[in-house]
């Protein structure tokens, strides 16, 4: 099928990087990319695959704090600098990520 239709669309620059990185990988252009999404939303009339908000543990879902509860955490982990209680932050995302999966 001849491709005539144009799209231009505006996305996040380190989104686009990050998504070129891996496609170049499989070998797929952008385009080809955005082309197989299309044809999945109009073969399954919808958004091909989940769609939700991530599982973020309520001790720090700020969405369910309030303000004072907030500024309580936060004041915790400023004390928690000064003493030099701190980690390297690639080391806990790897934890969250095995925990949380």
């Amino acid at each position: 099928m001849e491709k005539t239709a144009t799209l231009n669309i505006r996305v996040n620059p380190d989104v686009k990087r990050r998504a070129e990185e891996v496609l170049s990988q499989l070998g797929i252009p952008m385009s080809t990319a955005i082309d197989i999404y299309l044809k999945q939303i109009s073969m399954t009339n919808g958004i091909p695959f989940a769609i939700m908000l991530p599982k973020v543990p309520v001790s720090v879902n700020t969405d369910l704090m309030t303000r004072d509860e907030i500024h309580a955490k936060l004041k915790e982990r400023y004390n928690d600098i000064e003493k030099g209680n701190v980690q390297d932050a690639s080391t806990v995302f790897q934890r969250f990520r095995e925990t949380h999966a």
